[in-house]
C-alpha cells in the first residue's frame, strides 16, 4: 500500500483536486472585494467623500477596459446616483457579495464531502479486499474485531480529511493570504503585525500540538486492543462462565479503560491548553490594531475607512488561520492512522488478485491427480506438522487418512483445501500449482469440509447454497428510477475503484449443482439434505415456525385440509387419544384455561397482559358468567399448592419446567401474598391482588399439574363463556386474541400447531415423538414435505449459526460441500461434533450420493474411525507428521454396492 495518506489521496483524486483547486482560485476575487467594499461604504457615502456639495453625485460601477491597440473601452459608462442612492447600492452589492462567497463555499464544502466519501469507499473496499487475499497464517494472527474496526472506524477520518488534503490549505491558505495582503495596502505596519502574530500562530501551535498526536495514537491502540478484549469475552462467554473468571475480566476491562482515561485526560489538559494560547494570540492582534490604528487614524496616516476594513478583514483572519492550523494537526493525526492500517494490512505474500478475478464461464474439469510433492506445512510458531510428505490422489480415487489428532493427515488435507500455505514443496493439479490456478478453477473444482465450521447469519437455505455464488450470472434489467440509480451507482463504484458487480443479479451457479435452474434446484437441495441426516432438523425448525397466511395462502389452506387427514390416520391406527382437538362446543383437557376461555392465542403478550389488569371487560364478562369468584378461588388453590411443592426446591430444578402459570422467582411474591389474602373474603382484597391470583387460572392443565381443580361443571362454564369473550370483545382489544376455527388457518400459531388444531395428549410419554413422526409422513404422502423443507430453509440461523447446534452446524457445511459437482472432495473430520454412528451413517450415504451413475469423483477423508477404510480404495496412515505408510484396499464396485453399504 502507499505509505502516505498525501500521495494516496493525489493519486487516486487528481482531477477532482484540480477542479476543485480552480474553484477555490476563483472565490478569492469576490472574497477580496468583500474586503475592499466596506471602506468604499464608509469612505464614500457615509464620510460624504465625493459627496461635499449638495446634489453631488457619483457614477456607480463603470466598466472600461484598457486594451492594447484599441486604448481604453468603455463597457458600460455607469449609474449616477446621489449619497443615498449610492449607500443603498454599495450595500446590495455588500449583500451580493455574502451570496456569492456562500454559494462558493457551500459548492466547494459539497464537492469535498462527495470527494471524500468516494475515497472512503475505496479505501474500505481495499482494505477488505485485502483481507480477503490474506495468507492463511496471518488471518490465525489477527483478532476480527481489530481487523473490522479498522475498516469501520480508524479509516472514517481518512475520508473526512480527503477533500480537505489540497482544498483545504488553497481555501483558508488563500483567504489568509488576500486578507493579509489587503491589510499591507491599507496599511504596511498594520500588516506587519498581522503577519508577525500569524508566523508566532504557524510556528508554535503545530510544535505544541505533537504532543497531542502522540497521545492520539497512544488513544487509538488502546481502543483497537479494547474492541478485540471485548469480542474475546463475547465469543468466549460460555468458557468465561464455565470457570467463574467473570470477575477477572471485569478486572482487565476497568484496567484497559482506565489506561484510556488517562489517555483522553491528557489529551484533553494538553488540547485546551495549546487552544488557550491560540485565541490569546488571535486577541492580541485587535488589542494592537485598535491602540495603533487608532493613532495612525487621529494622525492622519490613515482613514477611518481603512482603519474599519482593516479591523474588518482581520476579523475574518484568525477563523482561517485556525482552521488551516487545525487541518496541519489532522493531517499529521490522518496520517499517524494511515500508518497504522498500512502496517496492519501490509501483509507478505498477498494472493495475486488474478487469482481471484470474476469467472462466468463454468470451468473445466481438472484432469489430473491432485498431488502433494515433498510438502511441508509448519504452524504459526515455525514447528513442522508434517514434514516432507509426498502424496497423490488420482481421479476418482477415494483415499483414507488416519492418525489421529496431530497425526499430520489434518494439516494435509488443509493443504490440498488451500487453507494451508506450503513452508516448502508444492501442491500440484496436474503439473501446475494449485496456488498460481484461479480460484474460479480450484475454488469449484475442490470442495472442502471440515469440523471448523463458520456459519454466515442468515437463512439456512443462504448457507447451504453459499458455496454456488461465484459470479453474478444474469443482468438485470432496470427501469424508471431504478434504472437512472443504477446509472449512478456503476458510475460512482468507477470513480471509487470499486467493481460495478450487481448484487441483485442471480449468482447461484444451477449447473454447478447440477441443476438447469431455479425449478429442479430444490430436488438437489433435499437429495443434499437427506444424505447428511439434516432433512428432519429442517422439518422441525419449519414446523415450529410461523408463516404469513396471505403471502402462502395456496399453503395454508393445504395445511388446514391436513387437519382432516391427521384424524383419519390417527383414527386409523387407534391413536385417536393422541390429540385432543379443538372442538367449539367442548373443552379441550389438555389445553390450559386460558385458551379455553378465549378458544385462541394470545397474539399481543404485553397488550393482554395490560388488558388483563386494567380492562373492565373481564371482569364484566367473568362476573356475569359466574366465573369470577370461582377463578379467585382457584387461583388461591393452585397458589398454595405450588408454593408448598415448590418453594424449597433450587431455581434450576426440572420440576419448574412443568408450571406455566408460575416461574421461581416468583414464589417467594405469591407465599407473601397468599399470607395478606389468606381468610378475606373477595370482595376486601385490592383489584391488583385478585387479579394477580386470578391470572394463575390462565396457564393451568389439568392433566399436565394435577391438582384437581376442574370439575365437569366448571369447564362447561367456561365453554358457555367462550360465546361473550368473542362476540363482545371491545374494539380497542380487536387483534390481541386469535380465535380458533376449524376451516381457517392461525397465523400466529405454527405449521405445526395449525396441524393439529388441538393439544397432544399426556397420556402418551412418547406422544410428541410419534406426532411428529406421523405428520411427517402425512406432509410426504400430501405432496407437501418439500414446501415445509422451504420454509425451514427460511430460518435464520442468527450470528456465527448460534441458533443451531454444533452438529447440525457440521452437518450443513457438509451439505454445502456436497450440493456442487466436484472433481476432488476433501473431507477433514467434518463431523467431529456427531456420535460416532451418525458419522458413520453419514460417512457411508456420502459415498453412495457421489458414486452414482453420473460421476466418480476423488475423495480425500481425515476419518476418526478407522474402521470405515473399508469404503476406501487406499489408506495413508501419518504418524508424528509423516506419512508411514498406505497401503490399498478391497473396496465394493462402485455404484449400487455403495448404496447397499450406506443402507
Amino acid at each position: 500500500m502507499e505509505p502516505r495518506l498525501s500521495r494516496y489521496i493525489w493519486t487516486h483524486t487528481r482531477k477532482s483536486q484540480l477542479w476543485i483547486l480552480l474553484i477555490v482560485a476563483l472565490s478569492m476575487i469576490p472574497y477580496f472585494m468583500s474586503f475592499d467594499l466596506p471602506k468604499q461604504i464608509v469612505n464614500g457615502p457615509i464620510q460624504g467623500q465625493g459627496f461635499e456639495t449638495p446634489g453631488s453625485t457619483q457614477l456607480f460601477m463603470p466598466i472600461s477596459l484598457s486594451l492594447p491597440f484599441f486604448g481604453e473601452v468603455n463597457l458600460f459608462s455607469g449609474i449616477e446616483l446621489g449619497r443615498q442612492g449610492t449607500l443603498l447600492a454599495l450595500s446590495l452589492v455588500f449583500l451580493l457579495l455574502v451570496i456569492i462567497n456562500g454559494l462558493f463555499k457551500f459548492y466547494i464544502n459539497t464537492y469535498k464531502g462527495r470527494l471524500g466519501e468516494r475515497l472512503l469507499r475505496r479505501i474500505r473496499f481495499e482494505l477488505v479486499d485485502r483481507v480477503l487475499r490474506f495468507p492463511p497464517h496471518h488471518l490465525k494472527r489477527v483478532k476480527p474485531a481489530e481487523i473490522s474496526t479498522m475498516i469501520k472506524d480508524e479509516v472514517e477520518p481518512m475520508g473526512g480529511f480527503t477533500g480537505d488534503a489540497f482544498v483545504q490549505p488553497a481555501l483558508l491558505g488563500g483567504q489568509a493570504l488576500t486578507a493579509l495582503i489587503f491589510i499591507l495596502i491599507q496599511s504596511f505596519w498594520l500588516g506587519v503585525i498581522a503577519f508577525v502574530i500569524v508566523a508566532v500562530q504557524a510556528v508554535i501551535i503545530p510544535r505544541m500540538r505533537r504532543r497531542l498526536l502522540v497521545l492520539g495514537r497512544e488513544r487509538q491502540l488502546t481502543a483497537r486492543e479494547l474492541s478485540g478484549r471485548v469480542s474475546e469475552i463475547v465469543d468466549g462467554i460460555g468458557t468465561i462462565r464455565g470457570h467463574d473468571t467473570s470477575n477477572y475480566e471485569r478486572a482487565d476491562i476497568a484496567a484497559r479503560l482506565g489506561r484510556i482515561f488517562k489517555i483522553r485526560y491528557d489529551i484533553y489538559q494538553w488540547k485546551f491548553l495549546v487552544k488557550f494560547l491560540n485565541n490569546f494570540l488571535a486577541q492580541v492582534t485587535p488589542f494592537l490594531f485598535y491602540s495603533i490604528g487608532g493613532y495612525f487614524a487621529l494622525q492622519g496616516r490613515l482613514d477611518i475607512g481603512q482603519l474599519v476594513a482593516v479591523i474588518g478583514a482581520y476579523k475574518d483572519l484568525p477563523g482561517p488561520l485556525k482552521e488551516l492550523i487545525d487541518w496541519d494537526q489532522a493531517r499529521q493525526d490522518v496520517q499517524v492512522k494511515y500508518t497504522q492500517v498500512v502496517e496492519q494490512f501490509s501483509v507478505e505474500p498477498l494472493i495475486d488478485p488474478k487469482v481471484q478475478e470474476v469467472s462466468v464461464a463454468p470451468p473445466a474439469a481438472l484432469a489430473g491427480a491432485l498431488a502433494a510433492v515433498n510438502l511441508t506445512i509448519a504452524d504459526d510458531g515455525g514447528a513442522k506438522v508434517i514434514e516432507h510428505v509426498s502424496f497423490q490422489l488420482r481421479p476418482g480415487e477415494t483415499v483414507a487418512i488416519t492418525g489421529g489428532t496431530g497425526g499430520g493427515g489434518e494439516a494435509l488435507a488443509e493443504a490440498l483445501g488451500r487453507l494451508a500455505w506450503p513452508a516448502s514443496g508444492r501442491i500440484v493439479v496436474g503439473d501446475e500449482d494449485i496456488h498460481e490456478l484461479p480460484e474460479a478453477l480450484i475454488g469449484r473444482r475442490i470442495s472442502y469440509a471440515s469440523s471448523e465450521v463458520y456459519t454466515f447469519q442468515g437463512s439456512l437455505g443462504d448457507n447451504l447454497l453459499y458455496g454456488l455464488k461465484h459470479a453474478p450470472l444474469t443482468e438485470v434489467v432496470y427501469e424508471g428510477d431504478k434504472a437512472a440509480h443504477r446509472r449512478w451507482e456503476l458510475l460512482e463504484a468507477k470513480l471509487a475503484g470499486n467493481p460495478s458487480l450487481d448484487l441483485n443479479s442471480d449468482w447461484i451457479d444451477y449447473g454447478a449443482a447440477g441443476a438447469t435452474g431455479p425449478n429442479d434446484l430444490f430436488g438437489k437441495i433435499r437429495a443434499v439434505l437427506d444424505v447428511v441426516l439434516l432433512t428432519n432438523d429442517i422439518s422441525a425448525l419449519a414446523v415450529r415456525s410461523t408463516i404469513n397466511s396471505v403471502e402462502h395462502e395456496a399453503f395454508a389452506n393445504e395445511i388446514v385440509e391436513m387437519r382432516g387427514a391427521l384424524r383419519r390416520r390417527l383414527e386409523a391406527e387407534k391413536l385417536s387419544d393422541l390429540v385432543v382437538f379443538f372442538e367449539p362446543g367442548s373443552y379441550n383437557i389438555e389445553a390450559t384455561v386460558g385458551e379455553n376461555l378465549l378458544f385462541g392465542t394470545v397474539t399481543d403478550r404485553t397488550r393482554w397482559e395490560t388488558a388483563l389488569e386494567g380492562h373492565p371487560f373481564f371482569k364484566t364478562v367473568l362476573k356475569r358468567a359466574g366465573l369470577h369468584e370461582t377463578f379467585y378461588e382457584m387461583g388461591l388453590e393452585i397458589a398454595e399448592n405450588v408454593v408448598e411443592l415448590f418453594r424449597d426446591l433450587p431455581p434450576d430444578h426440572p420440576f419448574f419446567q412443568q408450571l406455566t402459570f408460575m416461574t421461581s422467582e416468583e414464589i417467594p411474591a405469591y407465599e407473601a401474598l397468599l399470607q395478606k389474602v389468606r381468610g378475606r373474603p373477595l370482595d376486601e382484597v385490592s383489584e391488583e391482588d385478585a387479579i394477580r391470583i386470578i391470572r394463575l387460572c390462565f396457564g393451568y392443565i389439568e392433566p399436565r399439574h394435577r391438582f384437581g381443580l376442574l370439575t365437569e361443571d366448571l369447564m362447561q362454564k367456561i365453554v358457555e363463556a367462550r360465546r361473550e369473550f368473542s362476540d363482545g370483545l371491545p374494539a380497542d382489544l380487536v387483534g390481541v386474541i386469535e380465535h380458533y376455527q376449524p376451516n381457517r388457518y392461525m397465523a400466529s400459531a405454527s405449521i405445526l400447531d395449525n396441524v393439529l388444531f388441538g393439544r397432544i395428549g399426556h397420556k402418551h410419554t412418547d406422544g410428541s415423538d410419534k406426532i411428529r413422526a406421523i405428520v411427517r409422513d402425512l406432509f410426504e404422502s400430501l405432496g407437501l414435505y418439500n414446501k415445509v423443507l422451504a420454509f425451514g430453509l427460511d430460518f435464520d440461523v442468527g450470528a456465527g449459526g448460534k441458533r443451531l447446534t454444533a452438529g447440525q452446524r457440521q452437518r450443513l457445511n457438509l451439505a454445502r460441500a456436497l450440493i456442487r459437482l466436484s472433481d476432488f472432495y476433501i473431507f477433514n473430520e467434518p463431523l467431529r461434533a456427531l456420535d460416532q454412528r451418525t458419522q458413520d451413517q453419514i460417512t457411508r450415504n456420502i459415498f453412495a450420493f457421489l458414486h452414482d451413475e453420473k460421476r466418480d469423483p476423488a475423495i480425500v477423508w481425515v476419518l476418526s474411525n478407522p474402521a470405515l477404510s473399508e469404503l476406501f480404495d487406499r489408506v495413508v496412515h501419518f504418524e508424528n507428521g509423516r506419512l508411514v505408510h498406505e497401503e490399498a484396499v478391497e473396496t465394493p464396485s462402485k455404484g449400487s454396492d455403495y448404496k447397499e453399504l450406506a443402507s
